[in-house]
């Protein structure tokens, strides 16, 4: 008997650790009436997706961030809205199954595209696109925004007349320690840096390197550090590459370069994302255009990258995936397409696996995936 209900216990308990898994989807979805915000569970013995809330009333959440303790939900809003721009802030509650707006505030840029929060859930920082700046907010109790405590804009250009006459801040990436600021920069083709100290009111102060320059007309468009804190990778959206960087105190060294595609792929490069599985032994890029896949390359123990293959998103325009915690999945989101894709990772080969039954969000942007 006592056997017995250990059992069922224990299966109980592997049942409900597979549903507080949950992913957050944001969309362009031009209309306030649609569902711009959607939150599933993803059940992570399945690889299956339920829905179980959304919000309205926003415009073009176009990426975003869950806070640490899995409270709330920060989105760049109001994205590619001529002369606007916002950040969002929502209650994420598990239990009640819901999400509420909480504010928003001015994102100090037209078109953000990336919100990060510091690890103390006390500042969120947003990259906007187009006018080529980064903006700082302090976060106050109960998750709601205050107004722009700083914000940095920037000019210069690179060498693409036409998508780098000026600055175009793609991301917004904390250092591992949280003590420093990345921002690659596709207009400009520089890597900026900041340092960020969390107890002043005024947190960024420019770094003793400011930026590094990157390869002309590469376009660095999102950044990841891997697990082990000692290596950082720039996935550069014109040339379809991703360079590597030994990383240590706000420093970063160019130790590699490597394609996200087959080489007889000479031109229409449009590389998107990039994220490393937790144990750190794989790291994965998506290429938009003619390619729309997902690129996966191994780590070896220098933080060198090898490609070991190509998985098809089965869909167009896939501009962000993330990991869950578990490394067991990888959900990929088509914006042209519109749909939503889940893969079973395999954790020795790094391979990937559709499974489950894919949903549909028209203009899906982005996805976050956090277990609460």
């Amino acid at each position: 008997m006592k056997q017995t209900i250990f059992l069922l216990t224990f299966l109980l308990s592997i049942h409900l650790s597979a549903q507080n898994t949950y992913v957050f989807l944001g969309s362009y979805n031009r209309d306030a009436a649609a569902e711009a915000i959607q939150v599933y569970q993803l059940d992570t013995l399945k690889g299956e997706l339920t829905k179980i809330t959304s919000a309205k009333n926003i415009i073009n959440p176009s990426y975003l961030t869950v806070s640490p303790n899995g409270k709330y939900v920060y989105a760049c809003t109001d994205t590619k809205t001529p002369n606007g721009g916002s950040v969002s802030s929502f209650e994420f509650n598990s239990q009640q199954k819901s999400l509420t707006f909480i504010n928003k505030q001015s994102s100090g840029g037209e078109n953000p595209v990336y919100v990060s929060v510091h690890k103390n859930g006390k500042w969120l920082v947003n990259g906007n696109y187009t006018e080529g700046s980064v903006s700082v907010h302090p976060i106050l109790e109960n998750g709601l925004i205050d107004s722009v405590a700083q914000n940095f804009q920037y000019m210069d250009g690179s060498v693409h007349k036409e998508r780098q006459s000026r600055s175009h801040v793609h991301s917004a990436v904390f250092s591992p320690q949280f003590d420093y600021l990345f921002l690659p920069d596709l207009g400009a083709d520089k890597i900026r840096c900041y340092q960020f100290d969390e107890t002043q009111k005024q947190p960024l102060t420019e770094a003793k390197i400011p930026f590094i320059k990157t390869d002309p007309e590469a376009g660095p468009r999102h950044f990841t550090f891997h697990p082990n804190q000692k290596f950082g990778y720039c996935i550069e959206e014109m040339s379809g590459t991703i360079s590597v960087y030994q990383y240590e105190n706000g420093t970063l060294k160019k130790i590699q370069r490597i394609n996200t595609h087959p080489d007889k792929i000479t031109t229409g490069f449009e590389s998107s994302d990039i994220h490393i599985s937790p144990d750190g032994k794989f790291l994965y890029a998506t290429n938009r255009g003619k390619e729309n896949n997902i690129a996966i390359f191994s780590i070896d123990e220098n933080g060198l990258l090898t490609n070991i293959g190509y998985q098809s998103t089965f869909g167009k325009h896939p501009r962000i995936f993330a990991i869950d915690e578990s490394g067991n999945f990888l959900i990929a989101t088509n914006v042209t397409t519109g749909n939503i894709v889940v893969f079973r990772r395999n954790t020795k080969t790094g391979l990937l696996k559709k499974t489950g039954k894919q949903i549909k969000m028209e203009n899906v942007s982005c996805v976050q995936i956090r277990k609460i």
